[in-house]
């Protein structure tokens, strides 16, 4: 008879440690929701707070690569799914000259050259850039956003992530252009070029 007590208070213990638990979270969600709503209605009665809003969030690229690697080191991926692809091509870029060309620099490559990837990042642009033809964006996970121009795109979509030394896309001709970009300011293209 001892031991049914004592299961049935161990039952009762357990509910009411639930039910403090998600009590504790529903006043979590309500406070974080009131928070929130705090914060748009001063931002939206505010003018200075809407310049800082537009300046700091439409007009700065928000680092995706970045905020990606920072996520993954500290809580692990999003969704527990076990990554089953391989790197099957590793390469590094290979050219035989490279001049000044607009921001960034004009490297002389093979006909129909496969562009490997500089740095693991996320692709954030793919489409036309005057000067220089078919583009691709990558943001890399070390800040500098690099342009790879004049590239037909492969199985790349925009969003994809993708790895140092995987392949982007194909020159068209013999020329790729390259520009490296660091918050919103062209950089040398010597300092990333090997």
């Amino acid at each position: 008879m001892e031991k049914k007590k004592q299961r049935f208070r161990a039952r009762i213990t357990k509910k009411e440690r639930l039910g403090k638990n998600l009590i504790r979270l529903g006043n979590q969600v309500l406070l974080s929701a009131v928070l929130l709503l705090g914060v748009l209605i001063a931002v939206k009665s505010n003018q200075k707070a809407k310049e800082f809003i537009y300046r700091n969030v439409y007009q700065k690229n928000l680092k995706f690569a970045e905020i990606s690697t920072w996520y993954n080191q500290h809580f692990g991926k999003l969704l527990p799914i076990k990554n089953t692809t391989e790197t099957v091509f590793k390469e590094d870029l290979i050219y035989q000259s490279a001049n000044l060309y607009k921001d960034g620099v004009e490297l002389k490559v093979a006909n129909q050259y496969m562009v490997p990837v500089l740095e693991s990042g996320i692709v954030v642009f793919i489409g036309e850039k005057e000067g220089y033809g078919n583009t691709i964006i990558v943001q890399q996970v070390n800040g500098i956003d690099v342009w790879y121009g004049n590239v037909s795109t492969l199985e790349i979509s925009l969003y994809d992530y993708v790895e140092k030394g995987t392949l982007l896309g194909e020159s068209k001709e013999d020329k790729l252009y390259l520009v490296f970009q660091k918050d919103g300011k062209f950089v040398d293209y010597k300092e990333y070029l090997t």
